[in-house]
């Protein structure tokens, strides 16, 4: 509604006057503290001398005064938005919000707002979002998706925005951060070889994934590097989410000769092997043995708790964040390749309560 008068601390608007919001600047600050807008701007900034005490004294002022900077202005004189895009696949899937708050603590830090898309694995989606951000003019772009399309990613690059994948690699000069997928699996699989499996159900995620490809590669040399042989028919292929989890189980279970274990290859789809497997009045592990992938919040409270191979997936987001800054400062620098170790968290749902205690001695 257009205002018909204006005062530095009223509005009226038709029907009664509303209070305004008085937005600190720093000559404010500046004339409250005795300095010039100049010293304001270096000890709020951090860039620039200023005495410690004064500088101290200032960020007192402008926490009182409740300053905030004027990142449009910001913006103007420095030619960045301070915005950057976050794709993610699925923010429903407990693995991908803690990759999302590392991102956002290292962006906030420094002074930097994050967009959150989420794509639900559609490529049309990824391909509206990636729209959006280039019409926003993001400083910098986070790629965390299930159906990573190369074009994309590639378009971006070519329009001299820095991308960093995070938790993906794909054939594209950018920077990424993952974790090794192929000695996660390779972890898992061992781990299950050593109790005495051999036939071992694989639920992979999805084939044109990198991380779905290089859990397969880490499952078979697992399985040949202890001489046992691959049975296609123990492999499905799975696209991360509970239900195909469940509905590849009761596939496995259904084979003549079914398998004694299940790696599922991530967190969601162990869980619906678990949900199959009780339905079915299978015990695990007595009779079915369970390894999932990530350790997300829920593996360590279902029951049985979830073996899983634990991915460091705040720190997946917080590095991916930080190489993202470095590379918005130096275009140049050399591609950034940082590869993470999975680690392997033993629980119930792979050995019964005795056998981990033993194996732990």
């Amino acid at each position: 509604m257009k205002p018909i008068s204006y005062n530095p601390v009223w509005m009226y608007f038709k029907g009664g006057f509303a209070r305004c919001l008085l937005i600190t600047t720093i000559y404010e600050i500046a004339k409250h503290v005795g300095v010039s807008p100049a010293t304001v701007s270096r000890a709020l900034s951090g860039k620039g001398y200023v005495r410690k005490e004064l500088r101290e004294k200032i960020l007192q002022v402008a926490k009182e005064m409740d300053y905030h900077p004027n990142t449009l202005a910001r913006s103007l004189v420095t030619g960045q938005s301070f915005i950057i895009g976050l794709v993610l696949p699925d923010i429903t899937n407990p693995f991908f919000p803690a990759i999302a708050r590392g991102v956002e603590d290292v962006a906030h830090r420094n002074g930097y707002n994050v967009i959150l898309c989420n794509t639900d694995g559609s490529a049309r989606k990824e391909a509206d979002y990636l729209g959006l951000l280039r019409s926003k003019r993001v400083d910098g772009v986070i790629f965390t998706t299930s159906q990573v399309v190369t074009r994309h990613v590639r378009q971006l690059v070519d329009s001299d925005i820095p991308v960093v994948l995070a938790d993906r690699r794909m054939n594209v000069d950018c920077d990424f951060v993952v974790v090794d997928s192929i000695e996660g699996a390779y972890k898992a699989t061992s781990h299950l070889i050593g109790l005495g499996h051999s036939a071992i159900g694989l639920i992979t995620g999805p084939q044109k994934v990198t991380t779905g490809a290089e859990r397969i590669e880490g499952y078979s040399r697992a399985l040949r590097d202890h001489h046992i042989v691959m049975r296609d028919e123990l492999i499905c292929e799975g696209d991360y989410k509970e239900n195909s989890g469940y509905r590849h189980t009761k596939k496995l279970l259904g084979l003549s000769s079914r398998p004694t274990a299940i790696f599922a290859c991530n967190d969601l789809m162990a869980m619906g092997a678990l949900a199959a497997l009780e339905e079915k009045g299978i015990r695990v592990p007595e009779e079915v043995a369970v390894v999932g992938y990530d350790d997300i919040p829920f593996a360590s409270v279902i029951r049985p708790r979830l073996t899983t191979v634990v991915q460091p997936k705040y720190e997946i987001g917080s590095i991916a964040c930080e190489i993202l800054l470095e590379r918005m400062k130096d275009r140049d620098k050399p591609r950034q390749e940082v590869f993470l170790k999975p680690n392997l968290m033993i629980r119930e749902s792979s050995v019964i309560l005795e056998v981990k205690e033993a194996l732990s001695d």
